[in-house]
């Protein structure tokens, strides 16, 4: 026979003196819906006795990943990311030979003088 612990089988570990109908599914609740810029309408539930104030305007949706906000007419906008640059799109934003030419003499010529000494190129 295993023994261990002391509840008594079928008893809630950890309910306490305040019981169940203050807190957890028997606490009272209220519903509010935030809506993303996709239209998606994510229900968060909070205690009722939470304060106005502390419930968060904003959240994450978790079916887009957007931020949402309790306005359906207007919620968040979608945050302008800049997209993933290819290696085609840093090639074109090279410098020309002649720009590099003088970013490498202007370098070089900073090292003679740090150095102070003056090299022959």
């Amino acid at each position: 026979m295993a023994s261990g612990g002391s509840a008594i089988r079928g008893s809630r570990v950890g309910a306490g003196p305040m019981g169940e109908q203050d807190r957890g599914y028997h606490a009272d609740r209220v519903a509010i819906s935030y809506w993303d810029a996709l239209g998606n309408e994510t229900i968060r539930y909070f205690s009722a006795t939470l304060p106005d104030e502390e419930i968060p305007v904003t959240i994450d949706s978790p079916q887009s990943g957007l931020p949402a906000g309790r306005d359906k007419e207007n919620p968040p906008s979608v945050a302008k990311l800049e997209p993933y640059k290819t290696h085609l799109a840093y090639v074109k934003e090279r410098r020309t030979e002649e720009e590099a030419e003088q970013l490498l003499e202007e370098a070089l010529e900073q090292l003679r003088v740090r150095r102070g000494k003056v090299v022959a190129s």
